[in-house]
């Protein structure tokens, strides 16, 4: 099974459904058998390289609050990552920033490692985020996040020092548009289920159970069939 998930690494709620997925695969009996890889999403692709203000203070001049209801909004959101386990207690200064540079690198920590990888770097960018009030624009911030979820130090500056992925970043844009996704997180599950939104873990299981069903069917028992003789692999007990 294939799970496939568009986020951004500042979206708190990207977060928490990664964490909520995350519990559900931990009880699913066929984790094992399940691929998880993360796609691009800019949940502002005119966020600003150079910071000059707080993701508190955008969304207060974006959507006409005043700063103590943003305030009040990002405490709701640091409430719910702290019954999932996450302390995002300095989130309150956590920049708005661009994040194109931060999905390059998790496109060249799925290319040149693995799916297991990218997971660690995406969690790793987003503690840095939500937990540290990183900079998430910062080459110097990124590099030191990606080094430390254990990429090559050469490829990670070879890659911020040029456009490398950039086009992987607008394909997985154009497929989320595709899918008909208008926001994140967005899940799709094995091309045959998309589920938007931080969904409670309850409902990534009943998913999960779901399609595991329908790609992996079981035999129906024939009514009225009991045992009968039977060769196996040991032979015949005749």
């Amino acid at each position: 099974m294939r799970i496939d998930i568009w986020s951004d690494v500042v979206c708190p709620w990207c977060s928490v459904g990664k964490k909520r997925l995350e519990r559900a695969l931990a009880d699913f009996p066929h984790r094992d058998e399940v691929e998880v890889v993360y796609h691009s999403f800019l949940l502002d692709p005119s966020a600003p390289t150079e910071p000059f203000e707080t993701a508190q203070q955008m969304l207060a001049r974006k959507y006409g609050l005043s700063l103590e209801e943003a305030a009040e909004k990002q405490s709701g959101v640091i409430a719910v990552a702290a019954e999932l386990g996450m302390d995002w207690s300095r989130h309150h200064d956590s920049p708005h920033v661009d994040t194109v540079d931060a999905h390059r690198l998790l496109h060249l920590a799925l290319e040149e490692g693995s799916q297991g990888q990218q997971g660690v770097l995406k969690d790793a960018l987003l503690h840095a985020y939500f937990g540290e009030a990183a900079n998430l624009a910062s080459h110097d911030v990124l590099r030191a996040v990606a080094v430390g979820a254990g990429l090559d130090v050469g490829r990670v500056d070879e890659v911020l020092a040029s456009e490398d992925y950039a086009d992987a970043v607008l394909a997985d844009i154009a497929q989320a548009r595709a899918f008909g996704a208008t926001g994140v997180p967005f899940f799709v599950v094995d091309n045959r289920y998309g589920v938007s939104g931080a969904q409670p873990s309850e409902v990534f299981g009943q998913l999960l159970d779901q399609v595991w069903t329908e790609t992996h069917p079981v035999l129906a028992t024939v009514p009225g069939a009991t045992e009968a003789e039977a060769c196996g692999p040991d032979g015949c007990p005749i």
